[in-house]
């Protein structure tokens, strides 16, 4: 045991040549130096931060080549390639005969200055023959002093009211010259339009000219509130066309056309809570148009017939209350004095309320028929009238007095103007 030192002083130093660390070259030996103390108002360098490798960004795969949708097959918008090109030659064609219309006023005089000449409003309208007359609204016109017409290719011309018509809305301008090729717009017969088919606008909606808007007849036989009576009342424009394509402030005046290219009716007015359009408008019917505007070009306005009485419609409620011989027809509630009905001895029956407060019978006559066609309504009445009777002209009216039915002749005389 002797050796034991030996050995243990072997093996420790094996273990230690075993665990130390790279031998470095011999220097002198050093001391610590001091720490430096930081420059007064300066703070330490900041310790940088450790770089760390850049991630390598991975390349996108590319998507999935993908054909484009396909487009339908011939055999399927054949229908509708035709009635897109339809609608695409009629614009071609018409287009140049509709105009957009800037009507003017005078400013009234303020503070000793000129008056001054200013729009007012904006409509439509069409070219009705080669002489440079133009169809529009009355009420687009009737409160301008100057009115100036643009056509489709530019060109504006000043054009001179030659008359208007408060009881159809109708109006005529007039230009003295027109673009070259323009050619006025034919009319239809507007007794054959029917309900379901294609409406076509053209006009100037906010002042956005030659606008084409494609709807449906969507009923026809309406009626609007015309001019006041002087007797009080209104009396009505009867067999209007009423319409879905969009109508807004600026078409009034403009053509609502058929396939064909045939004017059906004059855009006038829409029914809307907001000002714009809700899904109803109307327009003028075109034989309106044929009767009324050749009156007006020649003689500045058109008479209409007239008979001078109150009215009101007699259906099943009405005729059970007051124990009335129909169920329908036209009551008599009023007779101007010496008016055509007055001199063909129609009677009255007074007011409907003083009837009912009264609790007796409305004994007025009840026109049923004229000429042999039957009236169910005033709507009928006035529709026959408008686009069937002419002033001089002499009516047979039909009406039930009380349990009898008895023939009455009536001579048309002219409404009194408005």
């Amino acid at each position: 045991m002797r050796h034991l030192p030996f050995v243990a002083a072997t093996l420790a130093a094996i273990l230690l040549s075993a665990c130390s660390i790279p031998s470095l070259p011999a220097s002198r030996s050093v001391t610590a130096s001091a720490t430096i103390a930081p420059a007064p108002g300066r703070a330490p360098d900041a310790t940088m931060a450790p770089t760390m490798p850049a991630v390598p960004t991975a390349t996108p795969l590319p998507l999935p080549t993908v054909a484009p949708v396909a487009t339908l097959a011939p055999e399927l918008t054949n229908a509708l390639a035709q009635e897109q090109q339809v609608l695409i030659e009629l614009y071609r064609r018409v287009n140049p005969s509709v105009v957009s219309i800037e009507v003017v006023a005078d400013h009234p005089i303020v503070d000793g200055n000129a008056p001054l000449s200013v729009p007012i409003g904006q409509g439509s309208g069409f070219l009705f023959d080669d002489q440079g007359h133009i169809v529009t609204n009355n009420h687009v016109v009737e409160d301008g002093k100057q009115y100036h017409v643009r056509f489709s290719d530019g060109s504006m011309f000043t054009a001179r009211l030659v008359g208007g018509d408060p009881g159809s809305d109708l109006a005529v301008l007039k230009v003295d010259e027109l673009p070259a090729e323009t050619a006025p717009l034919p009319l239809a017969d507007s007794r054959t339009v029917e309900v379901g088919q294609t409406a076509i606008a053209i006009g100037n909606p906010f002042g956005l000219r030659n606008t084409l808007t494609v709807g449906v007849v969507s009923g026809v036989g309406r009626s609007l509130s015309g001019p006041a009576s002087e007797r009080g009342g209104r009396f009505r424009i009867p067999n209007v066309i009423q319409t879905d394509a969009a109508i807004n402030p600026g078409n009034s005046g403009g053509p609502l056309l058929n396939i064909y290219g045939e004017v059906i009716g004059v855009n006038t007015a829409i029914r809307s809570d907001s000002g714009v359009f809700e899904g109803v408008g109307y327009a003028i019917p075109a034989n309106a148009v044929a009767r009324v505007i050749p009156a007006i070009i020649r003689d500045g306005r058109y008479d209409h017939p007239w008979m001078g009485i109150g009215m009101r419609d007699v259906d099943p409620l009405l005729a059970q209350r007051f124990d009335l011989p129909v169920q329908q027809g036209v009551l008599i509630t009023e007779v101007v004095p010496g008016s055509p009905a007055d001199l063909a001895g129609l009677r009255s029956s007074g007011r409907i309320a003083d009837a009912a407060a009264q609790g007796r019978r409305l004994e007025g006559d009840i026109i049923v028929a004229i000429n042999g066609q039957a009236v169910r309504d005033a709507d009928e009445l006035v529709s026959y009238l408008e686009l069937e009777a002419s002033v001089g002209d002499t009516v047979q009216m039909t009406v039930q007095r009380g349990d009898r039915e008895e023939q009455i002749t009536m001579t048309l005389e002219a409404r009194p103007q408005e």
